[in-house]
């Protein structure tokens, strides 16, 4: 059985992103935003989603795909019987007039490296997710097109007419195409081109520099953490859980989720990755966003929101195929409307930094102290109610133990924010919460499997109760940590570590796949519980599961190692930043021994 895998490299610059396939095609790119239908979107509906492709005339061709090193500037190497050449495709990025450029731009650099390879560049986008063909108007030296969102064009010196017309050239000098929307390019095309290049290659070195990591797996810490940046929607700040719709969890499974959007669960974890690299910006303007959502939807908060702290992302279905005729193609996500209590606590924890990090001034602490009485009012009223849980079970509401223990670090962290601040109200009523939420884990607990349930009153277990293991809810008894670690991997561990989130059906059946964060959840509690030998073979095994440009997926099939889910899936590249973190702090030898 042949491995099912994700056949792309992914640029982006922190306002756009696009998915490039080995043979060239733009298969996935949403304009002018993130949450924006797509301009390219053959991903999921190869006749309604255009195309932007750099094809050889030669049948049989071959294709090299790689990112020049420690960029997210992506390379495709075509070699045909008449030739070789290379498609270097960027999103522009750099600093200049104190800010960060990162314009609405698509840049495709071709040149010739041997022969005289014949090629056809077919440019043709879409509006409104395929319902919109744009008229083509030919300009001095560039294609507009006309009836989409803002003024799109593409300025290039290969011949206009070769390209409105998809006819064949000899490719016997580097040719450049700019995909602009907005303003246009009226720069000189090649000098700017390669000054774009050229800078857009030296702010991701440089970026990658500033990363603080240890000497273990560096290539993998490196392009994860390279991916994870380019889904934070820099504007607000925001991080999507992942910048495509409706790539099935598995095929045939109706599974099939938009995950364009930022997840306020995502919160702790994100901020954890990002601390742990030592990136301090991109943690900074992630913290604003929560607080400034936190802020503006005060009381019950959803469990995600827009990029833009939209509280409307409303579920529907779109007429287009889907990704391998696996419908259906949906945009919003009905998640929005879900009881998922969890994200108090998640709130908490994350707002702890401010107290304890010092890179933070003293304003920003008080200006959160209202979401924490806020969260903390929201944990003592959500206490006793049911909720969707984190897998966002949409016909199961149950007394989840993942919920409880974020109910119980977010109390945890309150008390350290009221002893910092001196706030003895604060603080007594978050201990008085921490105790409690205790003993809902507590309740959660099954004597016949030594382990915690997924939830009050079952006995089915639950990957996010890996958890317990890795916020030191057991602070340091390792017997039960290891008890409780033995009865998951009984029942919810799959191949070479792969786990499941659980086994029982749910609304769509019973799960096919695994879900990757999952197995470096466990990576994590092996480490923890001091099976760190194990924890690096895991580990090892985990990230071979990544493509052939180190990108990883949201779900993986344990039968074949195939990928599906969403992708590139931002939660799948923190959970292996935190395990190698994790990992490489419990080794903390040097590197030469």
């Amino acid at each position: 059985m042949n491995r099912h895998t994700y056949d792309f490299g992914v640029i982006g610059n922190c306002a756009f992103t696009a998915h490039i396939h080995k043979n060239t095609n733009i298969v996935w790119m949403c304009w002018p935003r993130f949450d924006s239908s797509f301009i390219f979107g053959s991903l999921v509906d190869e006749e309604k989603g255009g195309e932007f492709s750099v094809i050889p005339c030669e049948p049989n061709a071959s294709f090299n795909q790689y990112y020049i090193e420690n960029t997210n500037v992506l390379c495709t190497e075509v070699e045909a019987a008449d030739g070789k050449f290379r498609v270097t495709d960027f999103a522009p990025r750099f600093y200049q007039n104190d800010r960060y450029y990162k314009p609405l731009m698509m840049v495709r650099k071709i040149e010739p490296i041997q022969g005289n390879p014949r090629i056809k560049v077919e440019c043709e986008p879409r509006g409104d997710y395929g319902k919109i063909i744009p008229e083509q108007s030919q300009g001095s030296n560039h294609i507009r097109f006309l009836g989409l969102e803002g003024h799109v064009r593409l300025t290039t010196n290969i011949p206009l007419t070769y390209v409105m017309e998809d006819e064949a050239f000899v490719l016997n000098e580097t040719k450049y195409l700019v995909f602009t929307s907005g303003p246009p390019l009226e720069a000189p095309l090649v000098a700017t081109v390669e000054s774009f290049l050229s800078r857009t290659i030296s702010y991701w070195r440089n970026w990658v520099k500033t990363t603080s990591i240890y000497d273990f797996y560096q290539s993998q810490v490196i392009r994860s953490a390279l991916a994870l940046k380019i889904h934070q929607y820099e504007d607000t700040g925001a991080i999507v859980a992942a910048t495509t719709t409706s790539l099935p969890e598995a095929p045939g499974t109706g599974r099939n989720w938009d995950y364009r959007f930022c997840w306020m669960r995502d919160t702790y974890y994100t901020l954890t990755a990002f601390n742990s690299i030592g990136h301090f910006e991109e943690l900074e303007k992630y913290f604003q966003y929560i607080l400034n959502t936190s802020a503006t939807h005060k009381g019950r908060l959803q469990p995600l929101y827009g990029i833009s702290e939209s509280s409307n992302v409303i579920e529907e279905t779109l007429p287009l195929k889907g990704y391998m005729g696996n419908g259906p193609v949906r945009i919003g996500n009905d998640a929005y409307t879900h009881i998922q209590n969890d994200v108090y606590g998640q709130v908490l924890v994350s707002l702890l930094p401010l107290y304890t990090d010092r890179r933070f001034i003293g304003k920003e602490r008080s200006d959160s102290l209202k979401l924490v009485y806020q969260a903390l009012e929201m944990i003592e009223n959500t206490m006793e109610e049911p909720d969707a849980g984190l897998w966002e079970f949409r016909n199961l509401a149950q007394k989840h133990c993942y919920t409880y223990l974020f109910h119980w670090a977010g109390s945890a962290a309150a008390v350290k924010i009221a002893r910092h601040n001196g706030d003895q109200v604060m603080g007594v009523k978050a201990q008085k919460l921490m105790e409690k939420s205790a003993k809902k884990i507590e309740e959660c607990y099954v004597p016949a499997k030594k382990g915690y349930a997924q939830a009050i009153g079952v006995e089915r277990m639950d990957a996010s109760t890996l958890q317990l293991i890795m916020m030191n809810y057991f602070q340091g008894d390792t017997k039960r940590a290891n008890d409780h670690l033995m009865a998951l991997e009984k029942e919810l561990k799959g191949k070479g570590g792969l786990f499941y989130r659980y086994k029982h059906v749910d609304d769509f059946g019973s799960p096919e796949t695994t879900f990757l964060i999952c197995a470096f959840w466990y990576v994590e509690a092996l480490a923890c519980v001091g099976r760190l030998d194990e924890a690096i073979k895991t580990f090892e095994n985990t990230i071979a599961y990544a493509n052939h440009v180190g990108l990883l997926s949201e779900d993986v099939s344990e039968s074949d190692g195939s990928m599906w889910g969403n992708f590139p899936q931002a939660y799948s590249h923190v959970g292996l930043l935190n395990a190698a973190n994790r990992i490489a702090r419990k080794l903390d030898r040097p590197s030469f021994l």
